[in-house]
């Protein structure tokens, strides 16, 4: 493999009918000879955090809700955060975006800081998706998925329902031919 793309975001195309990825756009965590793993940002559900993890986990009442995160073993849970004081043992796909551990899982839930410090931006994921050795490339290849880099603000848009959109005006924008939107089309 020459070139991995973990930790840049796969869109789906337009013509991607399969309900699963349908108009979702997916952080890859890992991509390698061995294959790919991601997790969809944009598709939350109607399962609260603090419901989901009520038996394993002493954790306060929260409104944040669980992401479908893939298809592929939808009762694993797995976390996404921005807490940097447990970056030494958390694997980073981007900048600032840690992947959580069984040990931090608690920590980053409970605030992890202590008093005075802002509590960490996560996100709990059900299942993930994945892909074999060549499987990913070879749907690329084929205009399955639009490839974009990733980064912290589309994992924690505030409306992750805005993300698919948001992310295929800016692939328009770097690959348009005209430098600007033209208002008056007519004008020219």
């Amino acid at each position: 493999m020459s070139d991995s793309l973990k930790g840049n975001c796969l869109v789906a195309a337009k013509s991607l009918r399969d309900p699963n990825f349908h108009k979702t756009v997916v952080l890859l965590l890992e991509h390698n000879d061995d294959g790919a793993t991601g997790l969809i940002v944009n598709r939350p559900s109607s399962i609260k955090v603090s419901n989901a993890l009520s038996g394993h986990f002493n954790i306060p009442e929260m409104e944040d809700v669980v992401f479908v995160g893939g298809p592929v073993e939808p009762l694993a849970l797995l976390m996404l955060h921005n807490a940097e004081l447990l970056q030494e043992s958390e694997s980073s796909p981007v900048p600032g975006l840690f992947i959580g551990s069984d040990e931090t899982f608690e920590q980053v839930l409970q605030g992890c800081g202590g008093e005075g410090t802002s509590r960490p931006l996560f996100r709990i994921f059900s299942g993930y998706s994945g892909w074999g050795p060549g499987q990913l490339e070879g749907e690329i290849e084929r205009g399955d998925w639009l490839v974009h880099p990733g980064c912290c603000d589309l994992l924690f848009r505030a409306d992750p329902y805005e993300v698919y959109e948001m992310v295929m005006k800016k692939i328009f924008e770097a690959n348009r031919l005209l430098p600007y939107d033209t208002k008056n089309a007519e004008w020219n």
